[in-house]
């Protein structure tokens, strides 16, 4: 038996995750539970939000989800720095001011506002975004994780937003899921969290289903399913 899956750069779900980083950041800096509030309250002409423009974004994580993110960033003026653990030709580095490797993680994160989590969760990324990470990043500063949730360090990202030296921290992913509604974390007011929908679009669903159709129909007509394309087979 072979299994096989379906790339997120050919089924619309890396497109999907990083439109839905975006929507994080932008949440984030506009203050989304503040604008809320003000509603609640009939009060209008608040809060003061922050632009996406002019910031330095650090993607952590330069695949399929990271490039996507990076070219939807473009247009809106950002600074854009990308890591990842090896560059190749075919990387689209070209949507990215300045790129690095891992060993430059702290380096980045002290030039970043915002940090955007896009990396597969492996033994070295495990807590990768830590008290180390979160200290060096600017006091303010946002981190959205829109991948796993175990590549932050849960501890130290509630204490840096007690500190208030984490100026929010937005979510699609959670260390336990589903998560628990009552975490303390989601009693700042500077934590937005979605319930890891980042993917979940029309788009990536329709695209997905097309594809499992496609290859089920080349099996049945006598396919060789290592020659079958918009699948990678993994094991």
């Amino acid at each position: 038996m072979k299994v096989a899956k379906i790339p997120g750069d050919t089924s619309g779900n890396a497109l999907s995750c990083a439109e839905h980083a975006i929507y994080l950041m932008l949440a984030l800096l506009r203050d989304q539970r503040e604008m809320y509030n003000c509603l609640q309250q009939e009060q209008i002409g608040v809060p003061i939000g922050q632009t996406l423009y002019g910031k330095t974004v650090l993607i952590l994580g330069y695949g399929n989800i990271g490039k996507e993110l990076a070219a939807r960033l473009k247009p809106f003026g950002v600074n854009i720095l990308a890591i990842k653990r090896s560059w190749g030709s075919h990387d689209a580095s070209d949507l990215v001011h300045e790129k690095g490797v891992n060993d430059q993680l702290l380096d980045f994160t002290r030039r970043a506002d915002i940090i955007v989590t896009c990396c597969s969760l492996t033994p070295e990324t495990v807590g990768i975004i830590n008290a180390e990470v979160l200290g060096a990043l600017k006091k303010g500063g946002y981190v959205v994780n829109i991948a796993r949730g175990g590549l932050i360090d849960y501890k130290a990202v509630k204490t840096a937003l007690e500190a208030k030296h984490l100026g929010g921290l937005g979510l699609d992913v959670a260390w336990f899921e589903p998560f628990d509604p009552t975490d303390p974390i989601l009693k700042y007011p500077n934590v937005i969290m979605t319930p890891h929908v980042a993917g979940v679009t029309e788009l990536s669903y329709r695209n997905m289903a097309k594809t499992v159709a496609d290859v089920a129909l080349q099996i049945q007509a006598g396919g060789d399913i290592a020659s079958i394309k918009d699948i990678e087979i993994v094991n």
